[in-house]
């Protein structure tokens, strides 16, 4: 296995110093070059673990390694993609792609025909010269995912990428992140709330249960040889998901709104999106 991860456990200090604990024996393994997302409630650590395979944070226990090798801090084979591009507004978007190549001392002709190359994977070669406040929030989310690109990870991390988006938006963005998966073989680490996203996306979707964070179940997602699924099997696949999380759920908000609460699944109003987000 390329991405291996072992008896990974996570805790936080609380503000009174309580140890609050997130991830729990969390042992996954992730194929090279596969499309992996993760799911589940509101804090049960999805983030908190992809920052941990990024380097941006330390495991209490358990290791992380990439290609045999131990994830002791961030490395350039690990990019992550953050919900908000992040992008500096004083650079026009070329100058946002060629930022950390011209750091890796690459020259700036080098760099710019690099970025160019990347730009028009995302379909942004007409708005090179353009500045962040001039793009929409899906052009700005590409111009951060070719900055990510042009890098040439081993591992794409992506924490809710497309989360701030409009569904029509994010539809597109689905079809280029595929297009782009499928053409740079890069292995995706892909974290969201939206069941039907992670459907439509991945190989794999892993299912978090709630707080301490585990994995309760790893989905494999059928596809055509074209790649294609048949929305029935979308759909069967959204409530297979979905059913899976419903004790997971039901805890969130039993947490939240006391234990009278009762979490009946005809009573669940679920968006076309199929964002659990919106129901915790």
């Amino acid at each position: 296995m390329y991405l291996t991860i072992d008896g990974i456990e996570k805790s936080f200090l609380t503000e009174k110093k309580d140890r609050l604990k997130v991830l729990d024996n969390i042992n996954l393994n992730v194929e090279k070059g596969s499309f992996v997302s993760i799911v589940g409630p509101s804090g049960c650590g999805k983030s908190t673990l992809l920052y941990l395979i990024a380097g941006l944070d330390k495991a209490d226990q358990g290791e992380i390694r990439v290609a045999g090798n131990l994830v002791k801090k961030p490395g350039p084979e690990r990019v992550v993609v953050f919900q908000e591009a992040g992008l500096f507004p004083w650079l026009t978007v070329l100058e946002n792609v060629t930022y950390g190549l011209l750091l890796k001392k690459m020259t700036k002709e080098q760099a710019e025909q690099k970025a160019r190359e990347v730009l028009k994977m995302v379909h942004l070669s007409k708005y090179v010269d353009s500045y962040p406040h001039q793009l929409s929030g899906g052009m700005k989310q590409r111009v951060s995912i070719a900055r990510a690109l042009v890098m040439e990870p081993d591992i794409l991390l992506m924490d809710e990428p497309f989360s701030a988006l409009d569904e029509q938006t994010r539809m597109v963005l689905h079809k280029e992140l595929l297009e782009i998966w499928r053409k740079t073989k890069v292995t995706i680490f892909f974290v969201t709330h939206n069941i039907r996203e992670a459907v439509l996306l991945s190989e794999q979707v892993v299912v978090f249960a709630t707080r301490p964070g585990k994995i309760k179940e790893i989905i494999t997602v059928p596809t055509m040889k074209d790649g294609i699924m048949p929305d029935g099997v979308t759909l069967h696949t959204e409530q297979k998901i979905l059913s899976i999380l419903e004790e997971e759920l039901e805890k969130v908000l039993k947490e939240e709104m006391g234990d009278d609460y009762s979490f009946k699944t005809n009573h669940l109003h679920r968006g076309d999106s199929g964002d659990m987000g919106s129901h915790i």
